[in-house]
């Protein structure tokens, strides 16, 4: 198929490389020229502004955007629509909040054009391993576009899961379950630290992956990690968020869904970037008053 990747990062040159691959013709476009070198390396033809996407790939063509979530994707598209035609499909394969994707559909829909939103997991592994697809949109779409989701994903891990919104709600929920997940493991991982023996960690983490009730991908990469550092001392505790943690808590709340564990975990990731709590010094604080509890002084 013809297929063109707006957005060369790790997550868009991964697919595209794998695309290529697998036979598809694949286009591809990045704000950084920089990114011309290593898109010809895996097979990406490389090409200097979205207006000669037509000039590059027959019809009906399919589009896949990889750029970040909000303001990104709609600068994309509006650039990316004038140029295309009636019929062409395009993919939005980032984050994005599921209400933007709604309305993005419907607004491409009036445009003659037929829009997907795709939740991919896999990060930059699914290059080699594949990634996993949660396709929402036009089911004619998908079925159309099937051929780049079978070759995009690991064996069975793509579907066409509902309606315009629901690859990138379901991915939503997907990293909420995440977020959770790794702060279970790390505080497992910390209390075996501080426990009263001299665990290896490297050692447990692999013994867990053989059988363990909790063994897991993510289980798998906590070994890799303590091959590298047993005790992750090149590694600041600041932890990000790219947002669908957020949005997953904030629509548990709308849904009236208690979701504690989740929510927890995404106070923990605030947490991380605090060097000094203040609400730690208020309690510290406090106690002092009340009780004549010692604080230490800074």
């Amino acid at each position: 198929m013809d297929i063109g990747i707006v957005g060369l990062g790790r997550m868009g040159m991964g697919m595209g490389a794998r695309l290529s691959r697998a036979g598809h013709k694949v286009a591809g476009y990045d704000k950084d020229p920089a990114k011309r070198s290593d898109a010809s390396q895996v097979g990406i033809q490389w090409i200097d502004s979205l207006a000669m996407l037509p000039n590059v790939l027959a019809q009906p063509r399919i589009i896949i955007v990889m750029v970040p979530a909000g303001a990104p994707v709609d600068d994309a598209l509006s650039n990316i629509k004038p140029v295309l035609s009636e019929g062409d499909i395009i993919i939005d394969g980032g984050n994005s909040f599921y209400k933007d994707s709604v309305a993005r559909g419907k607004d491409l829909e009036d445009a003659g054009l037929r829009f997907l939103d795709a939740g991919i997991s896999g990060g930059v592994w699914g290059d080699e391993e594949g990634y996993c697809l949660m396709v929402g949109g036009q089911k004619a779409a998908f079925n159309y576009a099937e051929p780049v989701f079978r070759d995009l994903s690991a064996k069975g891990g793509y579907s066409y899961v509902g309606a315009s919104g629901a690859g990138h709600y379901s991915k939503m929920v997907h990293n909420g379950i995440e977020y959770a997940m790794l702060q279970a493991y790390g505080e497992g991982f910390e209390i075996l630290k501080h426990s009263p023996y001299d665990y290896d960690l490297l050692e447990l983490s692999r013994l867990w992956n053989q059988g363990s009730v909790i063994r897991s991908w993510l289980l798998e990469l906590a070994e890799m990690a303590f091959e590298d550092s047993p005790d992750l001392s090149h590694i600041k505790g600041w932890v990000a968020d790219s947002g669908e943690g957020r949005w997953t808590v904030l629509e548990s709340i709308e849904q009236r869904v208690p979701a504690p564990v989740i929510a927890l975990s995404l106070m923990m990731r605030f947490r991380s970037r605090q060097d000094e709590s203040f609400s730690a010094k208020v309690i510290a604080a406090l106690r002092n008053k009340f009780g004549g509890h010692e604080v230490k002084h800074e």
